[in-house]
């Protein structure tokens, strides 16, 4: 009971800071209106299905999409595809963004990792409804321009270590389909096949905290590479990504990036901006916002998640030039992620943990075969964890001298002998 009451408060508290904001950003609008449209980027739309630059909403969104170096939920994929090989827990998420006016859309996430091996499948529905009318201004069909969008992941992360949590490379593979009723256009419903390559990699960096999650984090993506069977660009770039921590509960990120055409008739869009920060309240609620600049707009955005044993909620709202400042539902989205646990590795990783303290006991007590066995089912368990292997290593050097005195010593008695 006392954890539901705590989901709707943090849902109302948002809305509670969230109305007013927009309400207070109508006051400035026009200014902010004024100031963005001289930095307009007159190559704004002129890429085919809008689905692939829609957010699907949760921290993705909350932290201005600056999500490429973090990407440390289902979110990556639309961040950076490389981040399933590094995720904690297998995910279920579903997620509901109120966009634009009667503009939503639906997706639904489900990821997993065994080891180094990550993968992932994803589906988005965007929809737009539309009302038909006679001459005489009587409705004739309620219709719906919808855009489809079908995703599978697979990475790996490779040279991970103790130190070092590796190098993630991983891929999207996307289908997308666009469906305009006749009604509306015949014959201008087209499918679009497209992939995404990532990298991911994470280290200490400037780290002023004891723990063993890596604090600095680094991120290269290449989206949207692909066709349309209609003959339209899509909307490929390149993104450069990075987070740091500088604080335990403190993470911000930064994005730079770069549109480009893989049609030479149809020139790119300016590179663009993003930032964001995640602030961990509690070790179960934290709050996100960002900013996100592209072609003269604008965006800001903030965020709330909540954290039970087995469930995550997040909701958040985006104020962009885009958004009715009138409708304080717009650009809200809520997402709900179901936990199914992470495999026994923080299991296995506390077995570790004791097995290697037991050795190191072991060893300051001068039991160095018992020091020697503990170590060896460490690296049974996790062949990576490095500093088992070096003490092993050392262990062992100190066994086989002790032979070699020993062998030195019963050489000697028999020669006195």
């Amino acid at each position: 009971m006392k954890r539901r009451s705590n989901i709707v408060f943090s849902i109302l508290l948002l809305l509670i800071l969230t109305i007013p904001y927009s309400v207070a950003a109508e006051g400035f609008f026009d200014s902010y209106f004024d100031f963005a449209d001289s930095f307009a980027d007159p190559n704004t739309g002129l890429t085919a299905f809008p689905i692939l630059q829609i957010p699907m909403g949760g921290r993705y969104e909350a932290m201005g999409t600056a999500f490429t170096a973090l990407a440390n939920d289902f979110s990556y994929m639309d961040a950076n595809p490389a981040a399933s090989a590094l995720l904690d827990r297998t995910q279920i998420a579903l997620s509901h963004n109120a966009w634009i006016a009667d503009t939503s859309i639906d997706s639904a996430v489900f990821t997993m990792r065994n080891d180094n091996l990550g993968f992932g499948f994803g589906g988005k529905f965007l929809y737009v409804p539309f009302t038909e009318y006679n001459d005489w201004g009587d409705t004739e069909a309620s219709i719906y321009y919808s855009e489809t969008l079908a995703t599978a992941n697979i990475s790996y992360n490779f040279f991970s270590d103790y130190y070092y949590d590796g190098l993630a490379l991983g891929a999207n593979l996307k289908t997308a389909y666009r469906h305009i009723p006749a009604v509306i256009e015949p014959g201008q419903s087209a499918f679009g096949f497209l992939a995404d390559v990532g990298l991911l990699t994470r280290f200490n960096f400037l780290k002023n905290y004891v723990a063993r999650e890596k604090n600095f984090a680094v991120g290269l993506v290449a989206r949207n590479l692909g066709i349309s069977t209609d003959g339209e660009a899509v909307p490929s770039e390149a993104s450069f990504g990075i987070a740091y921590s500088p604080i335990r509960p403190l993470t911000l990120t930064g994005d730079i990036n770069y549109p480009f055409s893989l049609k030479p008739d149809v020139p790119a869009e300016n590179w663009y901006i993003a930032t964001g920060m995640d602030l961990a309240v509690t070790n179960f609620f934290s709050l996100q916002s960002g900013f996100h600049y592209r072609g003269g707009n604008p965006r800001f955005s903030l965020g709330t998640e909540l954290l039970t044993s087995d469930m995550s909620f997040n909701v958040n709202y985006t104020l962009g030039l885009d958004t009715q400042v009138a409708a304080p539902m717009d650009r809200l989205s809520v997402v709900a992620s179901m936990d199914l646990g992470d495999r026994g590795r923080y299991a296995r990783r506390q077995m570790v943990e004791e097995q290697y303290i037991a050795g190191l006991e072991a060893y300051a007590r001068g039991d160095l075969q018992l020091a020697v066995r503990h170590w060896q089912a460490v690296l049974e368990l996790d062949p990576d964890f490095t500093p088992a292997t070096e003490n092993l290593d050392t262990a062992l050097a100190s066994l086989h001298l002790q032979k070699e005195l020993t062998d030195i010593n019963t050489l000697l008695d028999d020669e006195n002998s």
